[in-house]
């Protein structure tokens, strides 16, 4: 694999996390601000979603490729075949 590919996912994770967070701390402390979302609880799950999902995907590179080469580690293909 290449290590420029692994580090610009990681990249991107990392930077819709931040964007999350970002955007859940404006509405938990500006909600007011905000006006051009009716729905702010749909708008904090939306988010919600998002972070969860890109925090997962940050973690699941660093189990599965962690290591100098930064090859799945042979125990977890191991346990799946």
């Amino acid at each position: 694999m290449n290590n420029g590919l692994l580090e610009a996912a990681k990249a991107k994770y990392q930077a819709e996390i931040l964007e999350c967070v970002a955007t859940l701390e404006i509405y938990f402390t500006n909600a007011v601000a905000i006006g051009e979302h009716p729905d702010l609880l749909a708008e904090v799950d939306k988010y919600l979603e998002k972070l969860e999902s890109a925090s997962g995907k940050l973690g699941a590179l660093g189990e599965h490729f962690s290591g100098s080469k930064h090859k799945p580690k042979k125990e977890l293909i191991n346990e799946r075949t």
